[in-house]
């Protein structure tokens, strides 16, 4: 596989129901769980990144603005038949560029804990203690991020 082509699409682009149905399939079915249609819309002010390989989704990762210096790296999902091959650390890697450009120099994300590991590999590092979101262990982490 080709390293897959990173897109920042808009929240009103076609393009934005194969990555919210690529998130569901990774990371709220397993769960028992789906979207409401009210917190696909509290999206709207985030920025939506895919990864695609040819027209299908294998990535997905949404930043949050959280004031004017920090965003939150939400909604990280990687299809389980592309892990392993770089496609998260590429999603992450583009994900801080785009928080520098956008002059955010801090970065959080709530890691669910089989994924504190990748995360703290890329820079994060975990802060205060763990707890549980959507049914599952999670710790918080953030990451200082230079100036461009």
């Amino acid at each position: 596989m080709c390293p897959p082509a990173l897109r920042w699409i808009a929240f009103d682009s076609p393009e934005r129901a194969a990555l919210v149905e690529l998130r569901r399939e990774v990371l709220r079915r397993p769960l028992g769980l789906d979207f409401t249609a009210e917190q696909l819309a509290a999206e709207s002010d985030q920025l939506h990144l895919g990864a695609w390989d040819g027209v299908r989704a294998v990535g997905a990762l949404l930043l949050a603005p959280r004031g004017a210096a920090m965003a939150q790296m939400r909604q990280v999902a990687v299809a389980v038949d592309a892990r392993r091959r770089g496609v998260g650390r590429l999603l992450v890697g583009e994900s801080e560029a785009r928080a520098r450009r956008e002059g955010w120099t801090r970065l959080v994300l709530h890691a669910r804990r089989d994924a504190e590991a990748f995360y703290a590999r890329l820079g994060y590092q975990a802060v205060g203690e763990p707890y549980v979101e959507i049914g599952l262990a999670h710790v918080t982490m953030t990451k200082e991020l230079p100036r461009a």
